[in-house]
């Protein structure tokens, strides 16, 4: 792996990877959360986003003239893309068509008929992708891949967001497997488990399992 990718995917693993009992905006539930803009906003992050998201494309041989998303998710990856690419401009999709001024829900580049990628941070229902796609194709923009920085494989989000960019291909940075077992590594390299005696957690009142940073059970202890 690239050394800016296995960075991205360290930053991602440490700083926006938790385990728990979470409800996901899909209306689901998780063991695990993942919140992208921790990392996509962090200094270090942004630039290792803009390096790999920019080395997918040019591997990929897309040559874009801009990438965007749907606000706010797709946010700081444009930027950043933009700014470390140095050559690739941004737009982002409004989640509805303002009411004032132009009304427009395209903002930033505007160029109908430009060659351009469609990004994400998370891919789940895929909804936010498929959004972004469609207002990118109604626009009059000619989108050539899309791109999400994690997807979680799970709530049939890929076939969604394939059928919304067919023909042009929808590929993932990193799975949610991939950050929950670098998480994993790392909570096992940097917190050897000390197993708590008789002690309830203090996230959540359960059985605890460490007393490392404190009494927590095995969802609570990272």
């Amino acid at each position: 792996m690239h050394s800016s990718r296995q960075d991205l995917l360290r930053l991602l693993a440490y700083k926006s990877f938790r385990l728990g009992e979470f409800k996901l905006s899909s209306g689901g539930t998780s063991d695990y959360y993942i919140d992208c803009r921790i990392t996509t906003l962090d200094a270090k992050g942004a630039r290792l986003t803009g390096e790999v998201f920019s080395d997918e494309i040019r591997e990929r041989g897309w040559k874009p003239q801009a990438i965007g998303g749907l606000t706010m998710g797709a946010d700081p990856i444009v930027v950043a893309v933009s700014v470390v690419s140095g050559e690739l401009n941004g737009f982002l999709v409004r989640k509805a068509e303002k009411q004032h001024g132009t009304g427009q829900r395209i903002e930033g580049f505007r160029e109908k008929g430009a060659r351009v990628v469609i990004v994400d941070d998370v891919c789940t229902t895929g909804a936010s992708t498929v959004q972004a796609i469609e207002a990118a194709r109604e626009f009059g923009f000619q989108v050539v891949g899309a791109i999400c920085l994690v997807e979680r494989e799970e709530a049939r989000g890929r076939p969604s967001v394939e059928r919304a960019a067919a023909p042009a291909p929808f590929v993932c940075i990193f799975t949610a497997a991939d950050v929950r077992a670098e998480h994993i590594l790392q909570t096992d390299d940097t917190e050897p488990m000390i197993f708590a005696v008789a002690a309830t957690c203090e996230v959540c009142g359960g059985p605890a399992v460490t007393n490392i940073p404190g009494n927590r059970c095995a969802a609570h202890r990272s």
